[in-house]
């Protein structure tokens, strides 16, 4: 299975998961906050480029300049060809005037979007311009708080979408052995606090006194946990493969942790895995959102 993984396609499968997760009450606080005016935004560790689709479709972007910074090559390579084909199946037309500059329009939007593959810390020092909404999604939960906040909200002269935050609770169910399942979600929180790039495990709520530490001042905030379960026997859309990738991420975590037995950690895995062949498996991870402003 781990051959046949890719970054993007779990990228894709997880839209569905994130459109349910996203807090709806902060969604919309970010929405009637926006200026009417045409919109400067900026997207760190923006992926492949579901956010763009999901405002698109949700009605946020009309008239905006869209800058999407992600560090992978492949994301952005991706983004630059997945874009336009997204695009063009919504009945959208499409014009690419460089390698990763693309414009996506109709009667009603006009869209720029720039696809800039850069470390986000570098692409602060070189940003001229800060956005009318910066957006990290899935993403700060990575990062050495307070510190990046402090410098990735130079990137915005107004408004920060800050989603899917992790918040220290896995949930896999239903359980196979109470005290392994309960030492394996334990070990793999701890494995995102010992990042040596940084990370929190309870990065969620470490961000209310995050955010206060930077000055600026918290909108809405709230829950936008993931929910994934079976039904009939399948998931809907794409959604075992998001479970599937979800197993790998533990896997690469603790699949040479000490504390863990190696059989038993494979056993544990091929049990889950097993679960979500039939349906079976039911996975929630708790996360909050904030809508904030300088």
């Amino acid at each position: 299975m781990n051959n046949e993984l890719s970054f993007p396609r779990y990228l894709l499968s997880k839209q569905s998961v994130d459109d349910r997760a996203l807090n709806k009450d902060v969604f919309h606080a970010m929405k009637s906050s926006l200026p009417e005016r045409p919109l400067h935004i900026i997207e760190v560790g923006g992926g492949i480029g579901t956010m763009v689709k999901r405002l698109v479709q949700w009605d946020v972007l009309h008239k905006a300049e869209y800058v999407l910074v992600d560090e992978m090559a492949e994301n952005i390579e991706y983004a630059a060809a997945w874009i336009p084909q997204w695009a063009q199946g919504s009945g959208l037309s499409v014009e690419r005037s460089g390698e990763n500059q693309l414009r996506v329009f109709d009667d009603v939007r006009d869209i720029q979007i720039r696809l800039e593959r850069a470390d986000v810390f570098d692409f602060i020092q070189n940003n001229k311009t800060p956005a009318d909404l910066l957006i990290a999604h899935a993403f700060l939960d990575l990062l050495p708080m307070p510190d990046s906040l402090i410098k990735l909200l130079t990137l915005t002269h107004s408004l920060a979408w800050l989603t899917l935050n992790f918040d220290g609770v896995t949930s896999l169910e239903p359980r196979i052995d109470e005290e392994l399942d309960n030492k394996i979600e334990l070990l793999y929180h701890r494995t995102m606090d010992e990042r040596a790039t940084g990370g929190d495990s309870k990065s969620g709520r470490n961000l209310f006194s995050h955010i206060q530490t930077t000055g600026a001042k918290i909108l809405s905030a709230g829950s936008s946990d993931w929910v994934v379960y079976g039904m009939n026997g399948k998931y809907p859309q794409d959604e075992a493969y998001f479970l599937n990738f979800i197993l790998h991420f533990f896997e690469e975590s603790l699949s040479s942790h000490a504390g863990l037995a190696k059989v038993e950690f494979a056993t544990w895995l091929e049990k889950r895995r097993t679960q979500i062949q039939r349906g079976e498996l039911t996975y929630i991870a708790h996360q909050l959102d904030f809508l904030i402003t300088k």
